[in-house]
């Protein structure tokens, strides 16, 4: 199942205004390199960009003249945010009702100008969400070719089983890097593996080059060894230590730099060491493994 996305997943939230703002001409030219070096798949939420990135993408995805088979869309709904394009909000919640999730689905598919979303992910769980009804949305949307699949994003073992009582959930997008590795040890990973659930990984590069922590000193003295034994840089090992895993973990990258994406893509050539890859979990943790 895992091979119907890039390995390497191009992460969008950071491509309108929640980031590096680039105009139509820019993204044209960001999806002509990222299809060109083999990232075919772009992962989306109608929230990003305060629910303008979704548009802006599809825009530019109508004027890179490539076909929709070659590339594969994620998009995600169910965070309702406040803000000037949803005065109705007076408070951020969830909602998963059936008539939301199918018009959330619509309402992606017409702004990135689709006609299918090949993952359809709901965000965040919610503690009112109805397995039922969610599965009734799910099922009308497969129906109408609408979703080829569906999956969810930060949702508990638990929470993935009460959905999978009723309809099936293709993955689960979660936080797994080398600095946030509680889903080696909660059974989050072991459980994809069990139930054939793809897992993919937000913020692939965690904390490390955005904090100064005794945590992230420690997998600098290893990684600054390591770079020079596999000659690669600190981002492509951190990358390389999430792909070894047996669950098949697909980092989703949110660079827009077009050297640190092919270097990420680069990643996958790396194959590290058993106690290599040990060395990194311990730099992680501060201890020895027991």
């Amino acid at each position: 199942m895992s091979q119907k996305y890039s390995k390497i997943i191009q992460g969008c939230m950071t491509w309108g205004v929640w980031g590096k703002k680039l105009n139509t001409s820019q993204m044209v030219e960001s999806i002509h390199h990222c299809v060109e070096q083999g990232l075919t798949t772009f992962d989306h939420a109608d929230i990003y960009g305060d629910y303008t990135t979704e548009g802006e993408w599809g825009y530019a995805f109508a004027k890179a003249n490539i076909a929709r088979e070659q590339i594969q869309i994620i998009s995600k709904c169910g965070i309702q945010m406040k803000g000037a394009h949803r005065p109705e909000n007076v408070v951020k919640h969830y909602q998963y009702t059936k008539e939301y999730i199918i018009s959330s689905a619509e309402r992606s598919l017409k702004e990135l100008r689709a006609d299918y979303l090949d993952l359809f992910l709901l965000h965040r769980p919610s503690p009112l969400m109805n397995p039922a009804e969610i599965a009734e949305a799910v099922e009308a949307l497969k129906s109408s070719g609408k979703i080829k699949d569906f999956g969810v994003s930060n949702f508990t073992n638990d929470q993935v089983d009460m959905l999978r009582c009723k309809t099936e959930v293709a993955s689960n997008q979660i936080e797994i890097s080398l600095t946030s590795t509680e889903s080696l040890t909660d059974g989050t990973l072991d459980y994809c593996i069990s139930n054939n659930v793809i897992p993919m990984s937000w913020s692939p590069l965690g904390s490390f080059f955005k904090e100064d922590t005794p945590q992230n000193e420690r997998i600098s003295e290893v990684l600054s060894t390591l770079s020079n034994k596999y000659s690669a840089t600190t981002d492509q090992l951190l990358i390389a230590w999430l792909l070894k895993h047996p669950a098949g973990i697909h980092p989703v990258i949110g660079t827009t730099n077009f050297d640190r994406i092919e270097k990420a893509i680069e990643a996958q050539s790396i194959q590290l060491e058993l106690q290599d890859w040990f060395a990194m979990l311990e730099a992680s943790t501060g201890h020895e493994v027991a």
